[in-house]
């Protein structure tokens, strides 16, 4: 019984989720017309189509799915639900709701807004907004078809640690004050809405999905094409002088490169697959995908609108040692992971 278990268990890792028949397919389809995928071009082709093809298809049916789940948790309906805890039970519940939520910063930015004009405490409006770009049920799905089940759970959870945390140290902080005026001036209408059909949840699954991949496409190239110049052009030395467990900083340099990028975590992930396979340590790459998508440059000059310079400039702080502090506990727990 084990045995067939496990061999389930293998056969989703490695077809369903890893999708290494595509893997076989593209190599067979390039060697047929005459591209060496040995070579570095072909090599780089071959990462580029398999990686495309495989990230959009997942992310097609991950996005419906989630969007699914998300239409139960309309705004006004999640803000009454965190409104009835308190305390670090609220920052959890945040974190945790941040999971179903727009999977972007940018995106996030707006709802941070009304439930901070809707009196949530500030700590908890943090707790949400850290998590939402940083975890969803998508992240864990595609970090799970290529790094393995363990390591997409482990980054979900500390993903999810930093948020209540983070969202704790503010709220203890009581830093209400240094929210900008207008945001407190917002009306907040809390009525109840009518209870869409099963047909309206599909619809609006299906309108978010196509809206979402719309969105995050040219993301998904780049990060696509710049995950396969790593894995096929730059000298593995390199990447291991700069970001191999023997640079002392590795983690800081990965986390101060990922900062000024823009991109969600399905833009990140197969940069993250090229990193990894060049041999740079997990907490290094753990870092280098959590500063992207909790402190992306877009984002910060957005909540900068929203919040006085003291909070943001606590928000960027907290953050960013909270990141540097679990990139260097995974390099060193790394051999419970691989």
């Amino acid at each position: 019984m084990m045995s067939i278990l496990r061999w389930i268990g293998v056969f989703i890792q490695d077809q369903v989720l890893g999708m290494k028949w595509l893997h076989q397919l593209v190599e067979t389809m390039l060697e047929r017309v005459g591209i060496d995928t040995a070579s570095m071009i072909g090599g780089s082709l071959h990462f580029f189509i398999y990686d495309v093809i495989k990230i959009f298809t997942l992310l097609s049916v991950l996005i419906f799915t989630i969007s699914y789940i998300q239409s139960f948790f309309p705004p006004e309906r999640t803000r009454r639900i965190l409104g009835r805890f308190q305390g670090i039970t609220a920052n959890t519940l945040a974190a945790l709701l941040g999971t179903v939520t727009p999977f972007c910063s940018c995106s996030s930015i707006p709802l941070f807004i009304g439930f901070t004009s809707a009196g949530l405490p500030l700590g908890v409006t943090f707790s949400f907004l850290i998590s939402s770009p940083l975890v969803d049920l998508g992240s864990l799905i595609l970090l799970t078809s290529i790094f393995g089940g363990s390591i997409a759970i482990a980054y979900v959870v500390v993903g999810l640690v930093l948020a209540i945390i983070g969202g704790t140290v503010i709220e203890k902080l009581r830093l209400g004050h240094h929210i900008e005026q207008f945001v407190m001036d917002i009306p907040f209408a809390d009525h109840e809405t009518s209870i869409p059909t099963k047909r309206e949840r599909l619809l609006y699954a299906k309108e978010q999905m196509v809206a979402t991949v719309k969105k995050v496409t040219l993301y998904i190239f780049i990060g696509v094409g710049i995950g396969a110049f790593i894995h096929n052009v730059i000298p593995e030395t390199f990447i291991q002088s700069v970001l191999g467990t023997n640079n002392a900083f590795s983690v800081v340099i990965a986390t101060l490169l990922g900062i000024p990028m823009y991109a969600d975590i399905f833009g990140t992930i197969p940069i993250a697959e090229a990193l990894y396979a060049k041999g740079v340590g997990l907490g290094t790459i753990l870092s280098f995908m959590m500063a992207v998508t909790a402190l992306s440059l877009p984002s910060l000059i957005m909540l900068r609108k929203v919040v006085k310079p003291k909070l943001l400039t606590l928000f960027i702080f907290i953050i960013t040692i909270g990141i540097i502090i679990i990139g260097y506990l995974f390099n060193a727990l790394q051999f419970l992971f691989v």
